[in-house]
């Protein structure tokens, strides 16, 4: 998304350029996540196939509390405020466990498609 300046007239050409380099950069970084988190919901949709499959229960809260604490590390590590990083894998987990209710509900009525085919967990 790049957002226009209105009041750009009076900056200099390089300091544009540079808001303008900047910006692009953003703007691949934000594609970047969006199809990182769409390969991740691929494959937390196959963990919800597996799970229905097997009965288990759409949250895993043990694994849940290991993630948060691993991501919060890896956001002190990269100089990124924990909270926010918390924050932001509990909006993606919640997201997660709806579809896995979904999966499951499906499973359960016989509606659900063809499972895809499980990979193991590394």
């Amino acid at each position: 998304m790049t957002i226009s300046d209105t009041h750009t007239g009076d900056v200099d050409p390089a300091v544009r350029a540079e808001l303008s380099r900047l910006r692009d950069s953003i703007d691949n970084i934000d594609a970047a996540v969006v199809h990182m988190l769409a390969e991740r919901f691929k494959c937390t949709q196959q963990v919800g196939h597996l799970k229905a499959a097997h009965q288990l229960p759409p949250a895993d809260p043990e694994r849940e509390a290991r993630q948060i604490a691993r991501l919060r590390g890896l956001a002190e590590s990269a100089k990124l405020d924990p909270a926010f990083a918390e924050k932001f894998l509990n909006f993606i987990v919640g997201e997660v466990i709806r579809h896995h209710e979904r999966i499951a509900e499906d499973t359960a009525n016989g509606t659900a498609g063809s499972a895809p085919a499980a990979r193991p967990a590394h």
